[in-house]
């Protein structure tokens, strides 16, 4: 082998490298492994737990049952051990580990006994490995017990060698994922000596144990097997470790099995040695269920077997499929073609030859056909089942009407027969039975349709065939015909049966695609997460029948954001689905999860993690979800998924768009300010720098008459005051848009108004002549009359801004209606028409080449404050040049209810 062959498999060390990384982030599970109770597991690791403690690690006990051995009881002592929680269960109270509280007293090492105990009714989790799965999960490390004959894979050999069937199992991948095992190992001979003498079980006990499971041979056989177990432990620990290091060795081309299963019990037996023997190969191994247009019609008993089994196989590990096909052996062949299938293991009821020789034995037609795959048979060493069960179908109550249906259509046929027998020959009837039972075929089912072959074969003979009402054929020709026509109409019946199966196949799985398109559809074309969440609960209510809730996290918590009229969520059901979220697993009602709730709740997954839970309650206590819902709600839960998360995507673009305007915004802002705060501050530092010199320096050559002192304060004075405009501008813009500006309204004269507003800009004024028209009798207004002389100064402002010196500026005041009408018009240069409504934009200026400057703000200000009067504000042009800036405020106290919303966004009109 070259050093290139002897390098590890990049994908597989990255995957490697990522499993370790999730490991470390779970607490570590050490297994004490023995063969039977009484070999000394629970001392060992008591044992191990008290070293970890005096190596200063944080050590609880959260279960040990010492079954009253006082050796045991001794290794107690000292270590902290957690209160048990009591649940009553019909009428005893019973104590389980109490996972809450461990999970919030979180010590570095927890002790847990008797790894496959099944938990009392009322408990999280139905299975202690359940506990301990979640306070590994938590990164608790956890040392527990466990006999080699709770191991789910070995529940059928363990029944073989000791008779006893185990009821409390392990999913064996509990024990694969171990970090480490230690097998504690004792004599048969001794363990037999330990419980005569009653350290295993009381002597009444002990008896019964010795005569039934602790007999030597069953001893001895499941000292065997916990030792292969350890030892393929080991084995599989070297060989990952070769593979990591790149250490040569043989690496042959791994086996892919595939396990053929039905409705039949058998099918458990056949799941387990499928797991056995992928562990001993180290292979990939597939369960696979086919799906054919006879099995369509299993009643809920057989539904509900399929489900345990499938429920079973993934449990151990197996990759669960479920396919369609016209024959089982045919589908079982065309998988195994398609995944590269190398061993194929399938079972053998046992059946009479009778049953054999007459339906054909699928097993053999797998044989035959598998051509290089290697084919495992396992046989049901249990013995024939009862008929019903043998043949893996239900037991169907007889519908009659479809067969009096067949009867009568060859009555009738034969009846036309009669009238017609005159007119052509006998063996052209036989056509028209023909059609009669590809009739009843088509329309009745298989049943009837062979019914009515059979029918119109003795029929045409009884009836049309010399000598007639007699079965006798005295034309040797008319064997043929009548042979013919059994034959073909048998076949003929057998074929329509079978396409009017597979169509009913094909239009369930029709309507099943139909439902997803429709769910993708909706979930597509709607926009919003609110239409999201109702489109979701719509259809799945429509789809499986039952109340719906929808939850997504809103901090820590979950949040009920849709659900189905009158559901409510309790605070029990809350904890239920929070658990759900938390872990990323199903839980609740048909789970091994919770399953005491009322509600299945199911966590919504995608590729960035868990985005909510949906929960489904039926209206009917006893009606549970069938495999094929299940499967339908988890496509249902995956495409609610993504649309969700699809929403919250699209949400956070908009909020990334948002954020960004506003960042161009305030980059216009700086852009538009920097510029008019430093012409003003430039201005009035120049003026004091040469009064300073002036008063500091002194002599002749730096002398500054009157005159000359007077223009400088005064330009210094006028800058300022533009400083301090533009400055309350922006905190006026501030206070709109925060909505902190508040109105102090009083009854103000619109003259007087406009008085102070031409004091104030009186220098601002003097190279323009202004002309006021006030309407006479014009009543008091409403006003804020600081806030509405800043809109008047504003629009003055303006008006000179873009106005040559010595062109006039009118101000108008009049009444209109109910409201109060004020213009300021000038003869300057007007405004583009496309931009009229725009000026009162936020920064926004119009583009000339000799701009006048200014920050944009200024009309914006305007334009908040008279809305916030319940006013409105325009722009127009003047015929003959110049601009007229308009605005109206209501009389008296009239302003709308949307006040606070006009103040908070002074661009909605």
């Amino acid at each position: 082998m070259n050093e290139k062959d002897a390098r590890p498999d990049p994908e597989e060390l990255l995957t490697r490298i990522h499993s370790e990384e999730q490991r470390r982030e779970r607490g570590n599970l050490k297994i004490f492994m023995g063969y039977a109770a009484g070999v000394g597991k629970t001392y060992a690791m008591l044992e191990a737990a008290r070293q970890r403690q005096a190596e200063n690690v944080d050590v609880v006990i959260a279960y040990v049952e010492t079954h009253k051995r006082l050796e045991t009881e001794a290794l107690l002592q000292g270590l902290e051990i957690l209160p048990r929680k009591t649940i009553e269960y019909h009428g005893l109270r019973v104590g389980e580990m109490d996972v809450d509280l461990v999970l919030r007293r979180r010590p570095k090492l927890a002790v847990v006994d008797e790894l496959a105990h099944t938990n009392a009714p009322g408990s999280r989790h139905p299975k202690r490995f359940q506990d301990v799965e979640e306070l590994l999960a938590a990164g608790i490390d956890v040392y527990t017990t466990l006999n080699v004959q709770h191991l789910e894979s070995l529940n059928d050999v363990i029944r073989q060698i000791t008779g006893i069937t185990v009821h409390e199992t392990v999913p064996d991948h509990i024990v694969d994922e171990a970090d480490e095992i230690e097998l504690i190992d004792l004599a048969p001979d001794e363990l037999l000596q330990r419980l005569k003498e009653g350290k295993v079980y009381v002597p009444e006990q002990a008896v019964r144990a010795i005569h039934q499971f602790f007999r030597k041979g069953n001893l001895t056989a499941l000292r065997e097997i916990s030792m292969r177990r350890a030892a393929h432990r080991v084995d599989v620990q070297m060989r990952d470790y070769m593979e990591t290091k790149a250490i040569p060795g043989p690496w042959p081309a791994k086996d892919r099995l595939m396990v053929a299963i039905s409705t039949h019990p058998l099918s458990e037996r056949l799941v387990r040695a499928g797991r056995r023997l992928a562990e001993e190969l180290d292979a990939e191994w597939f369960v696979v269920y086919v799906e054919t247009p006879e099995r369509l019609h299993f009643s809920p008993q057989y539904s509900e077997r399929l489900g345990r089994i499938l429920r079973l196989a993934e449990s151990l590990g197996g990759k669960v499929m479920t396919v369609s096909g016209r024959t089982v052996p045919e589908a079982i062949i065309e998988f195994a073609h398609k995944y590269n299938i190398t061993k194929i293991i399938a079972g053998k009821p046992l059946r009479p030859r009778w049953y054999e020789w007459l339906r054909g034995s699928l097993l053999d037609e797998i044989i035959r056909n598998s051509g290089p795959i290697d084919v495992y048979v396992i046989s049901d060493q249990g013995g024939p089942l009862p008929r019903q069960r043998a043949a893996g179908r239900p037991i169907k109550t007889i519908r009659w009407r479809p067969y009096l249906f067949s009867l009568l259509t060859v009555a009738l046929i034969t009846g036309l027969g009669f009238l017609m027998r005159n007119l052509i020959e006998p063996t052209n009837l036989a056509m028209v039975f023909l059609a009669g039972v590809v009739f009843t075929a088509v329309y009745l089912g298989r049943g009837p349709s062979m019914l009515a072959s059979l029918l119109s074969a003795l029929s045409f003979d009884f009836f049309f065939v010399d000598p007639h009402y007699t079965f006798t054929i005295a034309d040797t020709q008319y064997i043929i015909t009548f042979l013919g026509l059994l034959v073909v109409s048998a076949v003929v019946s057998n074929l329509a049966g079978l396409v009017r199966n597979q169509l009913e196949a094909s239009q369930r799985q029709a309507a099943l695609t139909s439902t997803l398109y429709g769910l993708s559809r909706d979930l597509t074309q709607a926009v919003g997460l609110e239409a999201v969440l109702r489109m979701i609960v719509t259809h799945i209510s429509q789809t499986f029948s039952r109340e719906v809730i929808i939850l997504l996290p809103h901090g820590k918590e979950l949040e009920a954001r849709a659900s189905s009229p009158d559901f409510i969520l309790d605070e029990n059901e809350g904890a239920v689905a929070t658990w759900a979220f938390e872990h990323n697993q199903s839980a609740g009602r048909g789970t091994d999860t919770l399953s005491g709730a009322r509600i299945r709740y199911q966590p919504l997954v995608t590729a960035q993690g868990v985005v909510g839970v949906i929960g489904v309650k039926p209206g009917n206590s006893s009606n549970y979800l069938t495999p094929e819902q299940r499967q339908l709600l988890d496509a249902y839960a995956n495409l609610a998924a993504l649309a969700i998360e699809r929403t919250q995507l699209a949400e956070q673009a908009s909020q990334a768009q948002v954020l960004q305007a506003t960042e161009k915004l305030q980059t216009a802002l700086l852009n538009s300010i920097s510029h008019d705060l430093r012409t003003p501050l430039v201005a009035i530092t120049g003026a004091l720098d040469n009064l300073l010199e002036a008063e500091q320096i002194g002599g002749p050559e730096v002398v500054l008459d009157q005159a000359a002192r007077i223009d400088l304060l005064q330009t210094a004075h006028e800058e300022a005051d533009r400083l301090n405009r533009l400055v309350g501008n922006l905190l006026n813009m501030t206070r709109l848009e925060s909505g902190a500006m508040k109105l102090s309204k009083s009854e103000c004269d619109v003259q007087d108004l406009i008085g102070v507003a031409l004091r104030r800009l009186s220098e601002r004024l003097q190279d323009h002549p202004v002309q006021t028209v006030v309407a006479p009798n014009l009543p008091l207004v409403q006003l804020d009359f600081v806030l509405m002389d800043q809109v008047l100064t504003n629009l003055l402002d303006n008006a000179a801004k873009y106005s040559e010196a010595g062109k006039p500026i009118e101000i108008q005041a009049s009444r209109r209606n109910d409201t109060v009408l004020v213009t300021v018009s000038d003869r300057g240069i007007g405004i583009p028409a496309d931009d009229l409504t725009r000026v009162f934009d936020k920064f926004f200026r119009v583009q000339r080449r000799n701009d006048a400057g200014g920050t944009g703000l200024g009309l914006s200000i305007c334009k908040g404050i008279v809305e916030a009067h319940g006013g409105r504000i325009w722009a127009e042009n003047r015929p003959g040049g110049g601009t007229v800036l308009a605005f109206t405020v209501p009389l008296g106290d009239q302003a709308p209810p949307q006040v606070e919303r006009n103040l908070q966004d002074p661009k909605d009109g």
